[in-house]
């Protein structure tokens, strides 16, 4: 078939890679560059057995805070959107035991199978990306937030996740460059087949290697809507004319809840605004971390991507509002000096904010929808774990391209 994907970020071009490979003549279409929405500056860590969704039972007791601290690694500012109004109720409806455990076993196995589809990637086109496989340390602050972890940890391991316990002794012995936080921490949780890689780089590898293979790049160009025939879309309408296909699938992150509504569909997707800042590392041994960390108390990580480390962290229900207050970038220069006070220069710090696309369970949308139309298949909704996901879910739409029945 000729299929036309809709988003050049990760998700989409993973897709891509996918429907290439099947043998699909493929375009893709963007407004932007490659990666330059919220693949970008991402986090960077391959987070594959450690994916505890944001609609969690412990986000009752920080609501108070999520609605009044300026502060608050988590914001939630109203605004008068109705989207954002139904999207939060909806949030909160999943924030129990039940619907987390739940998300928490589909959300592992969809990482496994991306896990697995990754490496293939690599396999295939071999990608200067920074990829490293060096485990994470998740870090909490105290004894009851680490006993806390511990359930989920049990959790995961039903599931097939291999993690442990840590001491601060040995997050120290993992990651030296923790040496000067030994007193901040009670322990950690650690995963050592977690990974890390430049996100950005693997798109513009898979952008290299797709245009190799003769799949069409529309860049810079402006989807406006589709062309109906029937209950199928016959094209979809841009700045650049109508691009015509056998299939659809889309891939446009926070603006898929849009496009989605313009085809009869409702779907379920909000910006959850984070930031980025990337350092370079002062190259002495001990000085900044190989092993990827995660703050739990102040929800920022930490993952070297070469000679550089990237600091990422919080979650903003803002709406789309993509500037960048002074004020969260140093909260991320705050988190890196007080975990690696050696890490690199602070002063180059390369600010970033990106929207990712959220659903209230966080559960991205993959496949076909009964109601939109039925050449129209969707890859968005992914959250802070869409480089996690990416190839796992694009394996899931290629495999529904030759399936008739829509998602359930």
């Amino acid at each position: 078939m000729h299929v036309c994907v809709l988003g050049a970020g990760i998700v989409g071009l993973a897709t891509a890679w996918q429907l290439e490979r099947r043998g699909h003549q493929v375009t893709v279409i963007d407004r932007a560059a490659p990666g330059a929405g919220a693949s970008g500056g991402n986090g960077a860590q391959l987070s594959y057995s450690y994916v505890q969704p944001l609609a969690d039972p412990s986000i009752w007791k920080q609501l108070p805070t999520l609605l009044l601290s300026p502060t608050s690694p988590l914001k939630l500012r109203p605004q008068l959107d109705p989207l954002q109004w139904r999207w939060g109720m909806a949030f909160l409806a999943a924030c129990n035991a039940q619907t987390s455990r739940d998300t928490t076993a589909t959300l592992l196995a969809l990482a496994a199978s991306s896990r697995t589809e990754f490496d293939a990637m690599q396999a295939d086109i071999a990608p200067d990306c920074d990829f490293s496989a060096t485990g994470k340390l998740v870090l909490y602050a105290s004894s009851a937030a680490l006993e806390g972890a511990r359930a989920q940890l049990e959790l995961q391991r039903t599931m097939g996740s291999q993690q442990r316990i840590v001491s601060p002794d040995e997050c120290i012995a993992i990651e030296p460059a923790l040496a000067s936080y030994r007193s901040q921490m009670a322990g950690a949780v650690y995963t050592p087949s977690e990974c890390a890689a430049d996100c950005l780089k693997v798109c513009a590898e898979l952008v290299r290697a797709l245009e190799a293979r003769g799949v069409r790049f529309l860049l810079g160009t402006d989807v406006h809507g589709f062309a109906r025939n029937g209950h199928r879309i016959a094209a979809v309408n841009t700045n650049q004319g109508d691009i015509e296909a056998d299939a659809f699938v889309m891939a446009l992150g926070s603006a898929s809840h849009k496009f989605g509504r313009a085809l009869g569909a409702y779907l379920p997707v909000y910006p959850l605004k984070g930031y980025s800042i990337t350092v370079e590392v002062d190259p002495s041994p001990g000085a900044a971390p190989t092993v990827n960390v995660t703050d739990s108390a102040r929800k920022v990580v930490f993952a070297r991507i070469g000679s550089r480390l990237r600091v990422a962290g919080m979650a903003e229900l803002v709406g789309h509002d993509a500037s960048i207050p002074a004020t969260r970038i140093e909260t991320l220069a705050a988190a890196t000096r007080a975990l690696f006070p050696h890490a690199g220069r602070l002063e180059e710090l390369h600010p970033w904010s990106g929207m990712r696309p959220a659903t209230p369970r966080g559960l991205p949308i993959i496949g076909r929808l009964a109601s939109a139309p039925s050449n129209m298949l969707f890859n968005t909704g992914h959250g802070a774990l869409g480089f996690t996901l990416a190839f796992g879910s694009a394996l899931r739409v290629a495999e529904a391209l030759a399936s008739s029945a829509p998602t359930p």
